[in-house]
């Protein structure tokens, strides 16, 4: 049982390898046999091992990762579509146009003219939602994670959490710093702490749009920031998330609210400010700990990638 387990875990390693390298060169031309080279699988093992694992053979699970892109960026930017196209991968408009109408029944141009046409689930824009907002423009920070796959809401975040805190000590990463701020700073605020004195912060990249996406396909990386040099381990891998250019907004209420946030986000915030979304996913960044916060007095920081 525990071979099984540990092969699982490797398998996953190596597929989170090849999901990140998709995430970063969606524009570029990607060969089975280089998705298979990256993953350390024959090609012949690397079709049934990611149809397995992800729910859906590689080359519908690239072709949807193109076009949920496309629909975000052509309904919250005004990106010319023959860019989009080129952004997402196609050579040409018309690739994307037939991708687009396979998968969403409209053409990327009607889609983005008629804006009552929803491929989407209908948004709630809260007009009396006020949240404190920056514009951040961020250094790429390495990060140790966790990917979850399946219904947002339905995930267990701080048992992921947990993990990734075990292999922090696991490797003896606590530094002097980290353990005098541990014992010197109530269990509420040490997070806060952590992300402004230490630079540690805990963050959770949602790759989907849960209004687009199908639940059991969205995929989560639950992910602690950390500088010291480390190694991937079993389901902990290590990645960068990508500097840049973020819209950040600053949330305090419950989690549960979140999702009628990112409505408010991107029904009202990123129009009015006239934001112009980049492709690379955002994130969230949690200032307190749930297990010892009334859910009034949580905070969070969104990233929103932006151009």
């Amino acid at each position: 049982m525990q071979q099984k387990l540990s092969t699982r875990e490797e398998y996953s390693r190596r597929i989170n390898i090849v999901i990140e390298y998709i995430n970063n060169h969606l524009g570029e031309d990607m060969s089975i046999d280089t998705l298979a080279g990256i993953s350390n699988f024959s090609p012949y093992h690397f079709h049934r091992i990611t149809h397995a694992m992800l729910g859906e053979p590689i080359g519908a699970f690239i072709m949807r990762m193109r076009v949920e892109t496309a629909a975000r960026l052509l309904r919250y930017s005004d990106m010319p579509i023959q860019e989009v196209a080129y952004k997402v991968g196609y050579d040409v408009p018309s690739s994307l146009s037939k991708a687009f109408k396979t998968f969403f029944g409209i053409a990327p141009n009607d889609y983005r003219n008629n804006k009552t046409y929803s491929i989407m689930k209908p948004i709630n824009v809260n007009n009396d939602l006020k949240l404190e907002q920056r514009i951040a423009n961020l250094k790429s920070m390495q990060v140790i994670y966790i990917r979850l796959q399946g219904v947002y809401s339905d995930n267990d975040y701080c048992a992921a959490w947990k993990k990734l805190w075990g292999y922090v000590h696991e490797k003896g990463l606590f530094s002097e710093q980290m353990t005098r701020l541990c014992n010197d700073t109530p269990k509420s605020h040490i997070l806060r702490r952590m992300c402004d004195e230490a630079g540690i912060n805990q963050i959770c990249i949602y790759h989907d749009d849960p209004r687009v996406t199908e639940g059991d396909k969205q995929r989560a990386d639950v992910c602690l920031s950390i500088s010291a040099k480390v190694e991937p381990q079993g389901e902990i891998g290590v990645k960068e998330i990508e500097g840049g250019k973020y819209a950040a907004f600053l949330y305090k209420g419950p989690y549960e609210n979140l999702g009628n946030v990112y409505d408010s986000i991107y029904g009202k915030y990123i129009f009015e400010f006239k934001y112009q979304l980049a492709s690379r996913p955002g994130f969230e960044v949690y200032l307190n700990d749930p297990e010892c916060t009334k859910p009034e007095d949580l905070m969070t920081e969104i990233y929103v990638a932006i151009e």
